[in-house]
């Protein structure tokens, strides 16, 4: 059983940036994702990487505003959230998968789950 410790949430304005960080320990895990969710909705997929980092895949609404990246060196992934916005509020999940696949998008694909991190974006 491995271990995913986020960091880095907070209050923010609107318009403004936040890296979020999430270091792994216990296990080797091969894809790394973000989920997210709102008070009063369901989790949604944010963004996630592979385990060489060179595929990415980001939900629409923060395509150009987000970036995930990855320390394999440092067992590290992060979220570079730039010009948030109020709906970008809710608790960020770190999620780690186990065993390799091409779904980087799905919940099933992740076998642990950090304890999620709080980001206020204020308008």
């Amino acid at each position: 059983q491995g271990q995913l410790v986020e960091s880095g949430g907070g209050l923010v304005q609107a318009g403004g940036s936040l890296t979020l960080s999430c270091a792994a320990t216990g296990r080797t895990f091969y894809n790394y994702a973000w989920f997210r969710q709102a008070q009063g909705k369901e989790r949604e997929f944010v963004a996630a990487i592979s385990w060489s980092g060179s595929n990415t895949v980001y939900q629409h609404s923060v395509k150009g505003r987000f970036t995930i990246s990855r320390d394999n060196a440092k067992n590290t992934v992060y979220l570079q959230m730039n010009s948030l916005l109020s709906e970008d509020t809710a608790v960020y999940y770190c999620a780690a998968g186990a065993f390799t696949t091409v779904l980087l998008n799905t919940r099933a694909s992740y076998t642990d789950w950090g304890q999620g991190t709080q980001v206020t974006v204020s308008s």
